[in-house]
């Protein structure tokens, strides 16, 4: 119940419309039984119209308590008036039913809305170190599976509750009518649901946290094999991704058979039992205790009634023990985005007019030396290169330089303004980036480049995409800006899904464009396109480029060779003749 109590925290409001409708609807149904053994006894003895007067000493307590109840209203206890009360009381718990159910399934639509967003927005915001922490896969499987099986478990737990209601409104019925078999029979009742319990729904309770675990390794490894489905199937290896999921997706299929096979045992154990009661308690109640046939037939039907809405209450209750591990999971999963939560600064407006300074900046990640007193500068409006072996630190500087990452000592100064004292999205968005990894979404080229932003239009897509030298092979594709690039942008080469990257850095107009390798994929015609761009560009804002291409360090200002954890600044000549000879001076 640590969960039904954590959704009526959630949803105190939607809850107390829905228990509210819950309880008037099963007074409703209490009312219309009733009337029923009023009923039978008028129609067994044969007497239509008022029985005031008629062997009185034939009524039990429960039978003569309705009558009065009936007279003092001024309503003579007829099979009409009877069929009326029956009718009417079971129309009412209808409507109410239905006002529950509807509140039940908006608030479950709720339930899954409001988790996903809670949880997008805690992973938004949380630092840059989270992110290389966390599996995609897992993320997804959180958003997709775990919020809808939340909401389905909000859906059980309620239905539980419904039949609950229900039953102990049977459950009184059946007191006023015979509190000695009404006592036995809930007793015999609770002894099989605390079997039920103990053998079947705690299987089903380490099945569902058993496919919770699943189902997060499954789709977690689906996404990183269908990010490089491309070299794997190039090289005839998919069958090594086959392998792996076929063996996940087989576990979980053992998962998921022993929740239904304790379903389905639980449902079938629970109907067997209730026939052999009612056929037990029919034998003692005619034959042993001889009470009237009437009152015998109630019991029958308000007891099975009973019995049979507990069962219901034990199975949701499986049900939703199934999908409790799932709501947990996501919940745990918010709230340690949560706690790695940035904070962004809200300092002072940014402006970019003089230039960057990194000043004695020192940067560990995971006990490793990554920046071993960092200097060095970059002008504004000009065009300034990083060089340097692989894991020298260059993407470690850009990752400081945006603020995703704070030095452990040193400072970066923006116009010789601490980057800590800016404020921090004022300052990002300034930023266009392109990085070394071409991310594109299955959508338009428009929607690419200005990802979906409403304050850009066409115009600034054009412009964007002319700067980048993407313009001619767009306006070539048959719907221009409208075409789809296809999955991971799949439809274009390699050298088409960078320009559009390079596009989507330079529609915002940013004052300083940084590039991670971002001509890495271009051809020599291509990459002097974009030279010939930023060429262009340089004055106009700041170019920070990570590159070992050397159309670019031809026409950068400033180089410096990273290595070691420092920054030397070194001639475009010099840079070129390493490269020729593959190695640094």
């Amino acid at each position: 119940m640590h969960l039904m109590i954590a959704f009526f925290r959630a949803y105190p409001w939607q809850t107390l419309v829905m228990l509210l409708a819950l309880l008037f609807a099963g007074v409703a149904e209490g009312i219309s039984l009733s009337a029923l053994l009023p009923l039978l006894n008028i129609a067994i003895r044969g007497d239509i119209n008022s029985d005031t007067d008629a062997a009185p000493a034939e009524l039990n307590e429960y039978e003569r308590l309705m009558n009065d109840l009936l007279q003092a209203a001024g309503i003579s206890p007829s099979i009409g008036i009877m069929l009326v009360i029956i009718v009417t009381g079971g129309t009412l718990k209808g409507l109410l039913l239905l006002v529950a159910n509807k509140q039940v399934g908006y608030t479950a639509a709720m339930v899954a809305t409001d988790l996903r967003l809670e949880m997008l927005r805690a992973v938004l915001r949380s630092r840059w170190e989270y992110f290389l922490s966390q599996p995609a896969g897992k993320l997804a499987n959180s958003l997709a599976t775990e919020a809808h099986r939340s909401s389905q478990a909000f859906v059980n737990g309620s239905l539980m509750i419904t039949f609950f209601i229900q039953a102990m409104i049977y459950g009184a019925v059946a007191l006023a009518v015979s509190w000695k078999a009404t006592l036995v029979s809930l007793a015999a009742g609770l002894v099989i649901v605390a079997i039920s319990h103990f053998l079947l729904v705690r299987m089903a309770s380490k099945a569902g946290k058993r496919q919770t675990g699943l189902l997060i390794a499954l789709v977690s490894r689906l996404t990183d094999t269908l990010q490089s489905i491309k070299p794997l199937k190039a090289m005839a290896r998919e069958y090594l991704a086959d392998a792996v999921l076929a063996m996940e997706t087989s576990r979980l299929n053992r998962t998921l058979r022993r929740q239904v096979y304790s379903t389905t045992v639980l449902s079938a154990f629970q109907e067997e039992m209730q026939i052999i009661l009612l056929a037990a308690g029919m034998f003692i109640t005619l034959v042993q205790y001889e009470m009237p046939l009437a009152t015998v037939l109630v019991l029958v039907v308000v007891l099975g009634r009973m019995l049979k809405q507990l069962s219901k209450v034990q199975r949701q209750y499986q049900r939703m023990v199934i999908g409790e591990s799932a709501y947990w999971s996501i919940k745990q999963t918010i709230e340690q985005a949560r706690e790695t939560e940035e904070q962004l600064v809200e300092g002072r407006a940014p402006a970019l007019l003089h230039g960057i300074r990194f000043d004695s900046v020192h940067f560990n990640y995971d006990g490793c030396r990554v920046l071993d007193g960092l200097t060095l500068e970059v002008p504004a409006g000009s065009l300034t290169m990083l060089v340097g072996p692989s894991g020298a630190g260059k993407t470690t500087v850009i990752d400081l330089l945006t603020g995703l990452l704070q030095p452990q000592s040193g400072a970066i100064l923006i116009d010789d303004i601490s980057l800590q004292e800016l404020d921090t999205r004022a300052w990002r968005q300034m930023i266009g980036y392109v990085p070394q990894e071409t991310v594109l979404l299955h959508d338009s080229i428009l929607h690419n480049v200005t990802l979906g932003d409403p304050a850009l239009g066409e115009a600034d897509v054009e412009r964007a995409l002319k700067e980048a030298g993407a313009w001619e092979f767009v306006t070539a594709m048959p719907e221009g800006i409208n075409s789809t690039v296809g999955e991971r942008g799949g439809k274009l080469s390699g050298g088409q899904r960078q320009r559009i990257m390079i596009a989507r850095a330079l529609v915002h107009r940013p004052g300083l464009l940084i590039l991670d390798e971002a001509t890495s994929s271009l051809d020599p015609a291509s990459e002097a396109a974009i030279c010939h761009t930023l060429e262009q560009l340089r004055g106009g804002l700041t170019i920070l480029a990570i590159s070992h291409q050397t159309a670019l360090v031809r026409v950068a200002d400033h180089v410096y060779h990273l290595e070691n954890g420092k920054a030397r600044a070194v001639e475009s000549s010099t840079v070129l003749f390493a490269s020729n000879n593959q190695r640094w001076k």
